[in-house]
């Protein structure tokens, strides 16, 4: 299969798909593709036979991988079909690429802790840090919850946003494929990639699929923190709050210290950028010489993921004009 779209159709595509992420934010769940995607995961979770788990949780995911890149081909050849006006087959590929990331949603999240921290309700933010976080919130500290936000917050950076980015720019004309079969890999890991014996085998090739495709990125987004640390740090409400050099010396230091192989490196960046310690008790610590952060970090958080994402934007709009006009020319 072949298409004939060119550089400024995805890059006119990705500028819209990131402003109507902004502006519009999560679609209702009825027309929502990832919803699509979990539910239909949802039922092989419930078909799963007691035997053979770990074949039955690859046929699992191939198969969510499959249907995932249908919807991206949908949306691709509606992109590629010229008997439609430009600026509607824009929108409607820009929408589709929109599904796969989500800066408004991970800056949302932020904010909601943020404003029960503001108003001193403490039960209020542990509350709301349980709607994005697996571990138990019920007796943070104001501390531990300000860090649990910032490292959910780094670490979604890479894939909930840079990863399928990074993917729609690396496969030109087939991006939009290649980013919802990323988003289908990353939902299998959030449903079923643990190694409690519930999932253990069901979602081994889950959760495997997940490190590799966010290997790359996770590494890489150490580029566009850097720049949005420095770019931040220029201006004078931030200069006092943000460290470009640190962000790159903790992430090489403490990089590794995560149990996942890809997590480490954006939260141990964010932590060196701000300078604070970032802790998930029992599990790791990153920026161990660092104070503990308080709410107002949170708040510089969310600036740093903002400038983080417009920078990401920018390097995968350049990726894409390099690959789609010198390796892709056939195109």
């Amino acid at each position: 299969m072949f298409f004939t779209i060119s550089a400024f159709d995805l890059i006119a595509v990705l500028f819209m798909a990131f402003i109507i992420d902004l502006v519009v934010g999560e679609p209702p769940f009825a027309i929502h593709p990832v919803v699509w995607i979990g539910n239909l995961i949802s039922f092989f979770k419930r078909k799963a036979p007691s035997k053979n788990r770990r074949l039955y949780g690859i046929f699992m995911a191939l198969c969510c991988i499959l249907f995932a890149a249908l919807i991206g081909i949908v949306a691709t050849v509606i992109l590629d079909t010229e008997s439609i006006p430009a600026i509607i087959r824009y929108l409607i590929a820009a929408w589709f690429l929109k599904i796969t990331f989500a800066v408004r949603c991970l800056m949302d999240a932020g904010k909601e802790v943020y404003g029960e921290l503001a108003k001193g309700d403490l039960d209020g933010a542990r509350k709301k840090l349980s709607m994005y976080v697996s571990r138990n919130t019920s007796k943070l500290t104001q501390e531990q919850v300000s860090s649990a936000v910032i490292e959910t917050s780094s670490e979604n950076f890479v894939d909930g946003i840079l990863s399928p980015l990074f993917y729609f720019a690396l496969f030109g004309s087939f991006g939009i494929i290649a980013a919802y079969v990323f988003k289908a890999t990353s939902t299998l890991d959030s449903m079923v990639g643990y190694k409690d014996p519930q999932y253990l085998h069901l979602g081994w090739f889950s959760a495997r699929s997940d490190d590799v495709l966010n290997w790359m990125p996770a590494r890489l987004s150490l580029i566009p923190i850097f720049i949005a640390t420095i770019f931040l740090h220029l201006l004078p409400s931030f200069s006092k709050s943000l460290n470009p050099i640190n962000a790159v010396n903790l992430a090489i230091e403490d990089g590794t210290k995560t149990p996942s192989p890809n997590s480490g490196y954006p939260m141990a960046a964010f932590a060196g950028a701000m300078d604070v310690r970032l802790e998930k008790p029992n599990v790791y610590v990153l920026g161990a010489r660092n104070p503990y952060p308080q709410f107002v970090h949170i708040k510089l958080a969310r600036s740093l993921i903002f400038v983080s994402s417009v920078i990401s934007i920018l390097m995968c709009a350049s990726m894409l004009y390099i690959i789609m006009n010198r390796f892709y020319a056939f195109y």
